[in-house]
């Protein structure tokens, strides 16, 4: 986050259950483990978003 912070101007949280999370930057989602069945790999969301914000 301390590296993107000038990139994002909104990160929101929004509760679910099931242990199921998306991430989504902007109208785009980026990662979803619902849909992957997996946690991410490590640096792999971190990596998503660096490809997105160029």
């Amino acid at each position: 986050m301390n590296e993107h912070q000038n990139a994002l101007s909104e990160l929101a949280l929004i509760p679910s259950s099931g242990g199921v999370f998306e991430i989504s930057l902007g109208d785009e989602l980026v990662f979803s483990k619902k849909e992957l069945d997996r946690f991410p790999e490590d640096e792999e969301v971190e990596k998503i978003i660096k490809e997105r914000l160029g």
